[in-house]
């Protein structure tokens, strides 16, 4: 039996010193400089702001962080706005109590100007039915629509929130064209099953349990939706093999990569992407009207393997899992658009602009595409017609119940931010040929793919868009989930209600400003507006080519120098606090005070 023994691998060679190779080699000072700033939490592109007192002329020149939230573009922000998010979802998670009180009453004042709206409101409709001459009707309507202004102007001064009545530039009963409003049955589809339907109380606390022992638990829930399956895939699965009867492990090429190409729907898993935000909102409806009260969510939509969208939330309190599955079974969203089931005009000789007509036509024929309007027609006339697409979840509903406190809880709030700071391209690495070629293939059916009702791509289909003009470029449209970075998902990825937390994130940004502040000794209180008047200050920003803004690696520095002073102060103020002995700060470097900025 012959044994081959493998050649062990020749280590590279030293380059020669004092050769180009070993110079190349050196690390580089502008690399150094920006990782070090990485390390330290400083803001790697600061904004340039020229601060200026109106009194004295005095100018300064202050940098503010540049507040990305994706690290390829800046790090150390994206990792603060991911903190933030954190801390946003840990606040509202486990809540006792309700998070924003009621409205207050209105006052005296402003009751008494709602009176006066009401009766100019009664004055003008009694107007419009007199018979009186035309001219003098119109000089009459104006001067109290004059005095309608007028009147709403002093109620939004008096702090009332939102508008007494809405405006009179749109028809009531119209669109804002002016035609008539079109609408749709509400009656559900006979294929999914029906839910039960209940008054929503306005609490958003969820259950509260009492334990044999007496002790009470308010846990909550995490939850994760999908979407459908759009052809086999493949996948590790416990226990079995793929569809493609191997067995795959970590890090194989073919990973999220469809078994047989040609078969796999890449038009329904584009259309669904693009509707998904409509159809989370959907589920959130349904499963408010079905449980019977106000239920609160947070959580981030994300790209699985596969690049089909799926979404993580936090859910205050608990709802059964049989309830959350039969909601996301009877939750869909239908797309009442002209039919895009096949390109008429491809890329490369889409329609063209007739300049005289203003309009859209054929390249061969001249002859102009159905506008908008004449397509939705079209389907309000057809008693048999079928929405263009319809969106619904996969089978797949995962949800788990999540005590308090508990490392379990912060391991979820990890889990759904773990691509808070990624954009959905990024959220999982192609490393072969085969993903990268499912990628392609995906994103050429999300340029065809419309995302409106103005997207120029239904010239593609033979419509013209809503508001076509002659800058419409099909196959080129602007929107973001066109673009390949996006996957399709377009809107905003973190998804959080609005009764959550009862804060925005600047309001704890501006917490997480006022416990440092505490920590510090600080000091902020602002002098009262009746006995001192702020100086008034012009903000403007800083050209690159002023004489007195330094070079970026100037200001990095003193930034850096900043941070690590500022750092170590909170380190010992966090020392007396807890009366601890000192220690060295050059051991907590990574302490999170530059978070907070």
């Amino acid at each position: 039996m012959t044994v081959t023994t493998l050649p062990i691998p020749a280590e590279p060679p030293t380059p020669r010193p004092g050769s180009r190779a070993a110079r190349l080699a050196l690390p580089r000072a502008v690399d150094a400089l920006k990782d070090l700033a990485i390390d330290h939490g400083v803001c790697i592109h600061p904004v340039a702001l020229r601060r200026t007192d109106l009194a004295t002329g005095r100018t300064e020149l202050v940098d503010l962080p540049c507040g990305a939230t994706l690290e390829a573009k800046c790090p150390p922000c994206a990792k603060r706005a991911r903190r933030l998010r954190q801390v946003q979802i840990r606040e509202g998670w486990h809540r006792a109590d309700e998070p924003l009180p009621g409205p207050a009453p209105a006052t005296p004042r402003q009751r008494d100007l709602i009176t006066a709206r009401a009766h100019l409101e009664f004055e003008r409709a009694a107007l419009q039915l007199t018979t009186m001459d035309p001219d003098d009707r119109a000089a009459e309507l104006e001067r109290i629509d004059t005095a309608i202004g007028a009147v709403e102007q002093e109620i939004a001064a008096e702090g009332l929130r939102g508008s007494i009545a809405p405006g009179r530039s749109r028809d009531a009963q119209g669109d804002e064209d002016g035609g008539p409003r079109r609408v749709r049955s509400t009656k559900r589809r006979q294929d999914v099953p029906d839910l039960p339907r209940q008054k929503v109380e306005a609490r958003t606390v969820g259950r509260t349990y009492v334990g044999p022992d007496g002790v009470e638990h308010r846990p909550s829930m995490w939850l994760t939706l999908t979407l459908d399956s759009y052809g086999p895939v493949h996948s590790i699965h416990p226990g079995r093999p793929c569809s493609c009867r191997r067995w795959h492990t970590d890090g194989d090429p073919l990973l999220g990569t469809p078994v047989d190409p040609s078969k796999y729907d890449y038009r329904r898993a584009a259309w669904d992407a693009v509707h998904f935000p409509r159809l989370l909102d959907r589920y959130w409806q349904n499963l408010r009207r079905a449980v019977g009260w106000n239920v609160q969510y947070a959580g981030c939509v994300e790209p699985q393997r596969r690049l089909a969208p799926h979404a993580h939330f936090a859910i205050r309190g608990t709802i059964p899992r049989s309830m959350l599955e039969l909601v996301a079974t009877a939750t869909y969203h239908q797309v009442w658009w002209p039919a895009a089931d096949r390109l008429r005009y491809p890329i490369d000789r889409p329609p063209t602009w007739d300049t005289k007509a203003e309009t859209w036509v054929d390249p061969d024929t001249g002859r102009p595409l159905a506008t908008w309007a004449e397509a939705l027609d079209a389907i309000d006339d057809d008693p048999d017609a079928e929405p263009a697409h319809l969106v619904r979840f996969g089978a797949q509903v995962k949800a788990k119940g999540v005590d308090p406190g508990t490392r379990d809880a912060e391991r979820t709030i990890g889990y759904i931010t773990k691509y808070v700071t990624k954009s959905a391209a990024d959220c999982h690495t192609t490393t072969s040929d085969p993903q990268r070629a499912h990628l392609d293939r995906l994103w050429h059916e999300l340029r065809v793919t419309p995302c409106s009702e103005r997207c120029s791509n239904w010239l593609l289909y033979g419509v013209q868009p809503k508001k076509a003009h002659g800058r419409l470029r099909p196959g080129h449209c602007k929107g973001r989930v066109h673009q390949k970075t996006t996957l399709g998902i377009g809107g905003r990825r973190v998804l959080v209600s609005r009764d959550w937390s009862g804060k925005t994130l600047a309001d704890h940004r501006a917490d997480a400003h006022a416990w440092v502040k505490a920590l510090l000794g600080i000091t902020t209180e602002e002098p009262a507006p009746d006995t001192e008047q702020k100086p008034a200050v012009a903000w403007e920003m800083a050209r690159h080519d002023d004489p007195d803004l330094p070079a970026l690696e100037h200001r990095l520095l003193r930034a850096i120098s900043e941070r690590i002073h500022r750092r170590a102060q909170l380190n010992a103020a966090r020392q007396r606090a807890s009366g601890d002995p000192p220690r060295d700060v050059s051991a907590t470097a990574n302490t999170n005070m530059g978070e907070t900025r």
